[in-house]
């Protein structure tokens, strides 16, 4: 068994120095040291001691970076067994513990476990250099790429197993991630320990079946093992089975056997059912029970579609389609990329909010901690895999960096085969993309790297999830977004009009709908740069470009600004920058939510989507639907709602009029009352119309609009006999008088006129329901549209969100800090402002 690990996270110290400066340890006392904490990074530890803030240029890569720690330990005794792990350093380091050399790590992503038993002491000491990569970088006898990218700052990187992010100054530059950026600690084994636990959970009708594959080392003294059970508790009560014994390899013992459930729970991503785990022990019988915790599992069948580089992506989780959207994950804190477990909880917990069922984690970045798949698996969300590769030619023909990359992807299959979040692997981004568009042979995205040694992986840990080699991926050019995945910019970069979306039809979008998100006012604080925000250097700073292009995202979010509002970006953003702000924020939301909507049909031909980004690396108008703190942007409660599992919406069908589209994810029938409101004026009801709906489990449909009114009005205006009949339509679904989901639709478009709170008929009362807890009241006589409230102290459910005219919405409201005073209410058609009391 183990005693536990003792975490090294306290105590420790970092000092930069020029490359070479300092040797090794013995010099280590006449440097300048800073406190660190660890997991870390010099990025890091000079932030906490003011010497670098976002922003800042500073070239971690240009020097060396030495970490140390004393710690006290108790030596080892007869029959333990002393390990220290290091789970990742990044990224050229040495390790030397009481100044002996015990490591040598050429990789980010590679975690060790080091037999320390006979060189622990009382008193010990930790040191860590972290080599300077840029003169490693700077070495010009290397095989030629075949390829160029501008993406990254340095070619060579190809050579290195590092993250590019904190490397590409185009949407990702500094800081770049040096040194023990995850968890340090010294682990004691006594008696009996696992060194290996392959579970395999599979769903075979309503049965589930886990294999069990593990080993179990015996130290010196301890008890012969005698028999070993496989525990499952979950949903369904507790269930064991036995184990077979083999010994094998001196001292270690191979445990094998399989544990069936007849009436298992299955584990089903949040929007369409429960995420349902078992948890697994392996009681071991030597001389007394012992109890070795074996982690989670879930038992789901996952099917992916036909032929994926055709079809893309099309899954299927226990028989049952499922629309697969989400967004991009990036490290929460670019300086710290091990994030901690409230923060990660924290955030995706917002994902979760948001009707987000996947998250992928792009190979521009680094693999997530244990705890991220944990909760992943907890809270249902399913995870897309890329390998960290991307855009480079990687030096697949160097058997020592192919023998590199296979320990790495054997340690993260170990880590991520059992999950049942895991739902796709991919062998990186855009590394085919990359060679079809310089017009080079396609093989050579499909070679011994991505076409033989991740497959061949894959297939060996018997993983229950599609690969594909890089994304996008599929058809005669993948970047062509017809055919298997996409990464879908035509609404976006390419300014297409909204008619793209359904034009192009995507199959599957691993990445899509990149704009300039703004954050809200506080988070905009950051930048230091007053009311004159988006005059300031620091605001361009932080949106996203191409390296190399004459353009950025924030001209991309200007273009459809125009497009949208039918106003100048450019002399709004110089006479009214405060408005300027306001409907940017909007128009991101607002095109999100209309090719999810357009995507989301049952007629279409796309079955997923995810945004790039979830979360800001740096303060500003980023790719993020989260801003740098976390906190979601107004597009972010634009696809909450486009998102959810049981949500109407509509789409405008042109001379076909409009459609109004319904679904239920979840797994109960949905009963419920489908209600059309027309308005002219935005204010003057014409006409109005319900039907009931029953749809099933996991059910959706598609409605005409004037079939259901029973006439032909025009509702679209698009054979324009005349003035619009109507300039506004409300559609909601409801139950028992609860609104379970509204969204409306412009014909005529979007309000341009802003009108006084007594012009508008609009009125809005807080109320305290206790320490807690609040709920906003906003009522309109007319329409209210993109209403935002802002109560200091308090985090609303809901935002940027519109009142029907003579109707109200009721808005949850929860503490998240000790501020208090009078909040505002505004919207895009309401001039000025409207002060909000909080009443007891």
């Amino acid at each position: 068994m183990s005693d536990g690990a003792q975490g090294l996270s306290t105590g420790w110290e970092v000092a930069g120095t020029a490359p070479d400066a300092c040797a090794d340890p013995s010099q280590l006392d006449r440097l300048d040291w800073l406190p660190a904490q660890v997991p870390g990074t010099a990025a890091s530890a000079l932030r906490a001691a003011g010497r670098w803030e976002r922003g800042d240029s500073r070239d971690f890569d240009a020097e060396d970076w030495w970490f140390r720690v004393g710690f006290a330990a108790r030596r080892a005794e007869a029959g333990e067994q002393l390990a220290l792990e290091l789970d990742g350093i990044a990224t050229v380091a040495d390790v030397y513990l009481n100044g002996e050399h015990v490591l040598a790590s050429e990789s980010m992503f590679a975690a060790h476990e080091l037999d320390v038993t006979g060189r622990i002491r009382e008193h010990n000491e930790l040191s860590i250099r972290c080599r300077a990569l840029a003169p490693l970088l700077a070495v010009s006898r290397r095989p030629r790429a075949r390829w160029r990218t501008a993406l990254v700052s340095h070619g060579n990187l190809r050579f290195y197993r590092t993250m590019l992010l904190g490397r590409a100054p185009g949407f990702a530059p500094a800081p770049a991630t040096v040194g023990p950026w995850k968890p340090v600690a010294l682990r004691r084994d006594r008696g009996i320990h696992v060194t290996r636990s392959d579970l395999r959970p599979t769903l075979q009708g309503g049965r589930g079946v886990l294999r069990v594959d593990a080993a179990l080392t015996v130290l010196v003294g301890a008890p012969q093992v005698r028999a070993a059970t496989i525990e499952l508790s979950g949903p369904s009560g507790t269930h064991r089975a036995q184990l077979s014994l083999e010994a094998f390899d001196g001292d270690a013992v191979a445990v094998r056997g399989e544990l069936a459930i007849d009436d298992v729970a299955p584990w089903w991503p949040h929007t369409h059912g429960e995420p349902a785990l078992y948890r697994a022990r392996l009681l071991v019988a030597a001389g007394d029970e012992h109890v070795l915790d074996a982690g989670s599992v879930g038992f789901r069948a996952l099917e992916a579609g036909g032929a994926l580089d055709r079809d893309g992506i099309r899954l299927s989780i226990n028989g049952v389609p499922v629309f697969a959207r989400g967004a991009v994950w990036t490290p929460l804190d670019s300086a710290m990329p091990c994030s901690g477990d409230v923060e990660l909880e924290r955030a995706l917990e917002i994902v979760v909010a948001a009707g987000m069922n996947m998250l992928r984690v792009p190979g521009t970045a680094c693999y997530e901690s244990d705890r991220f798949y944990e909760l992943c698996d907890r809270l249902g969300i399913l995870v897309w895999q890329d390998f960290m590769f991307a855009n480079l030619d990687y030096p697949e023909q160097d058997e020592r960096f192919m023998e590199t990359v296979a320990r790495e992807v054997r340690g993260v299959l170990g880590t991520l085969a059992r999950r049942p979040s895991l739902a796709v692997l991919c062998g990186g981004s855009e590394v085919a993309q990359q060679v079809a568009m310089l017009g080079l042979d396609p093989e050579l995205a499909d070679g011994p790297l991505y076409g033989e040694l991740l497959p061949s992986l894959v297939a060996d840990a018997e993983v229950d999830a599609p690969y594909i080699p890089s994304s996008p991926w599929g058809g005669h050019l993948p970047f062509r977004p017809g055919q298997g995945i996409a990464h879908y910019y035509g609404v976006g970069a390419y300014l297409r009009p909204l008619t793209d979306a359904r034009l192009a039809e995507v199959r599957f979008a691993s990445e899509c709908l990149a704009f300039a998100n703004v954050p809200d006012d506080e988070a905009l604080e950051e930048l230091g740069a007053g009311g004159a925000v988006v005059h300031h250097p620091r605001w361009k700073a932080g949106v996203p470009r191409d390296a190399g292009a004459g353009w950025d995202f924030e001209d991309v979010r200007d273009h459809y600004l125009r497009e949208l509002f039918e106003l100048e970006p450019a002399a709004l953003r110089s006479t009214d920058p405060e408005r300027y702000l306001e409907l940017s924020r909007a128009v991101s939301g607002e095109l999100m939510s209309e090719v999810f909507g357009d995507w989301r049909r049952t007629a279409s031909t796309c079955a997923g989507g995810l945004v790039l980004w979830l979360t800001d690396l740096v303060p500003g108008a980023g790719w993020g639907v989260l801003d740098h703190r976390g906190e979601p942007k107004v597009a972010y409660h634009h696809l909450r709602r486009a998102l959810a599992p049981v949500a109407v919406w509509s789409t405008d069908e042109g001379l076909a009029g409009i459609a109004a589209h319904v679904a239920n994810d979840r797994p109960e029938p949905l009963r419920a009352t489908l209600r059309l409101a027309l308005y002219r004026d935005l204010e003057i009801r014409v006409d109005e119309a319900q039907r009931e709906l029953e749809l099933g489990p996991h059910d959706a449909c598609t409605l005409d609009v004037e079939q259901i009114l029973g006439r032909f009005v025009d509702v679209s205006w698009s054979y324009r006999f005349g003035p619009p009949a109507q300039d506004l339509i409300a559609i909601s679904l409801e139950r028992d008088g609860e609104m379970l989901s509204q969204c409306f639709r412009l014909p005529a478009g979007r309000p341009s006129r802003r009108e006084r709170p007594e012009q508008l008929g609009l009125t809005a009362v807080v109320q305290q329901r206790d320490e807690r807890t609040a709920q906003l009241t906003v009522s309109s006589s007319r329409f209210a549209y993109g209403v935002r409230a802002a109560v200091p102290g308090f985090r609303s459910d809901d935002d940027a969100f519109c009142v029907e005219p003579g109707g109200e919405r009721v808005i949850s409201l929860r503490r998240v800090s000790e501020a208090s005073g009078a909040g505002t209410l505004t919207a895009l058609n309401l001039d000025g402002r409207m002060r909000l009391e909080v009443a007891a």
